[in-house]
């Protein structure tokens, strides 16, 4: 059954660098699965932010963080449906820190699995399962009635 995933940056970096879960990611997200594939505008920023990362500590070489952008640059611009940010997503995430213990960036990304978790609902389609290395995270996400999956649970 194909299914729909909304993967936010701790999940989606797996896809992109060798740790537990990337087996599992890399399954679900190539293209002969036939997943829809969801991600918020943001992750942009935190993939980025954790290959810039791993390469100031070592842990990736700079030539190798050029290619992973360049990858998953493209990755972006034809595998995955972006959820933009707008005043609403915003407005929802605003509220999501309000009754949560949520960073911003994590609140986003959570009002984005939320708005595509709604519609879904609205179409009778196929449920949303939201993605996430982040156990606090996806606690919130099932408190907020999301299906969940953590990565690092399938190494």
């Amino acid at each position: 059954m194909v299914g729909v995933y909304l993967l936010d940056s701790s999940a989606l970096v797996k896809r992109y660098v060798t740790e537990a879960g990337t087996s599992w990611v890399q399954s679900i997200t190539t293209p002969q699965a036939h997943n829809a594939l969801l991600v918020a505008r943001i992750a942009w920023v935190e993939v980025l932010a954790a290959l810039a990362r791993r390469q100031r500590e070592g842990n990736l070489a700079s030539a190798s963080v050029a290619r992973t952008i360049e990858t998953f640059r493209y990755d972006l611009d034809t595998q995955y449906q972006v959820v933009e940010l707008d005043r609403q997503l915003a407005e929802a995430a605003g509220q999501l820190v309000c009754r949560h213990p949520l960073r911003a960036y994590d609140a986003v990304q959570l009002a984005a699995a939320l708005r595509v978790h709604a519609f879904s609902m609205r179409a009778r389609s196929t449920p949303l399962t939201f993605l996430s290395a982040d156990e606090r995270l996806l606690a919130i996400a099932q408190a907020e009635g999301l299906l969940t999956a953590n990565p690092n649970q399938y190494p």
